[in-house]
């Protein structure tokens, strides 16, 4: 969605324009809304709009000022001027920079700017349709070259067999002059590369004009920078650096590397990250190096948007993950059968936290998060008041997609939110709230003694009423159900524990093992101990 920024030193016009528009509906979101134009030029230097309105005269910078500033950074800036009729003369000035449309307060209806913002919003569609059409037919053009340099470096990678002398020869005729000058080899990854795709239509496309932005910037910039693109997901730049002049290289090259993320954020608003890799004077050193941060993606895996760092040997773990399993399955349960959005971040962001402290292999992270949204799966049908037809395939492909922890994060967050909705759309829905709360409150104190009369007095009901409605609506008796659940739990427990069986009996709430046992075998068909060895067989 486009982004609006609006500015006005009246609280009440903020107030009103922020409320009563629908900003989601018109197919924008309101980024920001600030008091002055210092605190929104501020603002727009770390995230610009596309779409800026504001008021004319305000204090520290007033909306002229503001607008002419902003459009030096982004000509496209879409602008809508607020003003009075006493302000007329600067009004004149802000025609002059441009702007899309003009309001007087005074006259002013909130439609008018709704009909504004979507005649903007066209304007932006347009832009886009116009530049992704122009980028395509220079693609067309330059696609050759594109493909020549990602075969190169591809090879160069895989170590495929090619002389030293014949590499030389091609990497010279594509602006690596290894036989004459030193590099610092650096992989730089794409943020957010689901969502980047989609909107430049295919990846082919986003690959070009990638290329397209790094070669203006190292024109511009005099770098003599020479870059690779694996796709439009990550690419090679490689620095000139000389082995004589160690003292702020490294610096250079830093800063060489914030140019580009800079110019990849304004043109395309692409978030970018660099992991820095050693020099490199030989051919052998460039295709070790190149293997070395290939090999390093792990690290990759736990860097902001924005960041530069330099490649570590990293010793991630590989173990002890699964030992906290048992909690989170608990964390996330309870999530559901509290239904308080305001929980998930806190839960989400507590195991985030454990997985940049130890550092975990991201296929790791990946396999224990899409472990836990399968088994999540089966709790939702076993509580019976979610659909059962809810898909978590989607979910699966996002987390395997992943480069990024942070962008899991995100993803894990939006999912919990989803479920979360969907469990209230069915509570609200249902009439026999009763059962729902006992079905609750079952699953939240199923690790000990439940009974009837207990459950009846909690939710200040009759025991033999609330007896008679389980079975009618459930299908089957209070205990029956009690039963299946625990069961269900202790088929967990000896799945992702080492408790013995008889820890786990007593942690059930059973005081007999044999019972126990006999009761497990009834349901599953196997012994507990027969149950845990054949799920270790098959494993």
């Amino acid at each position: 969605m486009y982004k609006v920024m609006l500015v006005d030193d009246d609280y009440p016009v903020l107030e009103l324009l922020s409320q009563t528009i629908e900003w989601e509906h018109l197919g924008v979101t309101l980024q920001s809304t600030h008091e002055n134009g210092a605190s929104a030029f501020e603002t727009a230097l770390h995230e610009m709009p596309d779409i800026l309105i504001t008021d004319i005269g305000m204090p520290k910078m007033n909306g002229i000022e503001l607008t002419k500033r902003l459009k030096e950074i982004n000509p496209n800036l879409q602008v809508v001027i607020l003003s009075c009729h006493s302000e007329f003369d600067f009004a004149k000035q802000a025609l002059k920079l441009r702007v899309e449309d003009y309001l007087v307060k005074d006259m002013f209806d909130p439609e008018d700017l709704c009909e504004i913002i979507k005649k903007v919003k066209e304007n932006l569609d347009n832009q886009i349709r116009k530049t992704l059409k122009n980028l395509h037919l220079q693609h067309m053009l330059d696609s050759n070259k594109v493909s020549v340099k990602e075969r190169f470096i591809r090879q160069t990678i895989s170590q495929s067999q090619i002389t030293e002398k014949d590499w030389i020869v091609e990497a010279n005729t594509l602006g690596l002059q290894l036989d004459k000058v030193g590099y610092k080899a650096t992989l730089a990854i794409v943020h957010d590369f689901q969502i980047t795709k989609v909107k430049y239509i295919s990846e082919d496309i986003l690959t070009f004009a990638i290329n397209n932005v790094i070669e203006d910037i190292i024109m511009e910039s005099k770098l003599d920078a020479v870059h690779f693109c694996l796709g439009a997901k990550e690419f090679f730049l490689f620095f000139p650096c000389s082995p004589t002049v160690k003292i702020g290289s490294f610096d250079e090259t830093y800063e060489s590397m914030k140019k580009v993320q800079k110019a990849l954020k304004k043109y395309l608003n692409i978030h970018l990250s660099f992991l820095i890799g050693e020099d490199c004077s030989s051919f052998a050193d460039l295709r070790q190096e190149l293997s070395h941060l290939e090999s390093a993606k792990h690290q990759c895996f736990y860097m902001q948007p924005g960041s530069i760092l330099k490649r570590d040997i990293v010793q991630t773990a590989m173990v002890d993950l699964f030992s906290n399993y048992d909690e989170a399955s608990a964390d996330i349960k309870d999530l559901l059968l509290m239904r308080d959005e305001s929980v998930i971040v806190p839960i989400v962001s507590k195991w985030i936290s454990l997985f940049e402290q130890k550092k975990y292999h991201p296929e790791l992270v990946k396999e224990w998060i899409l472990k836990l949204s399968l088994d999540l799966k089966v709790k939702l049908q076993a509580l019976q008041f979610f659909r059962s037809e809810h898909s978590v395939e989607c979910l699966h492909q996002k987390i395997l997609m992943c480069n990024f922890l942070c962008e899991l994060e995100g993803i894990l967050i939006e999912y919990f939110k989803s479920l979360l909705n969907l469990s209230n759309e069915v509570y609200n829905q249902t009439k026999r709230r009763e059962i729902l709360d006992a079905i609750s409150y079952v699953s939240m104190n199923l690790e000990k003694r439940i009974s009837l009369e207990e459950v009846a007095s909690h939710l200040f009901l009759n025991q033999s009423y609330f007896s008679r409605l389980f079975k009618k609506e459930v299908g089957e008796t209070f205990v029956e159900y009690i039963t299946k659940m625990k069961i269900s739990r202790a088929k967990e427990l000896l799945e992702q524990t080492a408790d013995s069986v008889g820890k786990i009996c007593e942690r059930l709430g059973y005081d007999n093992q044999s019972y126990f046992n006999k009761l497990f075998k009834n349901h599953v068909g196997v012994t507990p101990i027969e149950y845990r060895g054949g799920k270790a067989s098959v494993g």
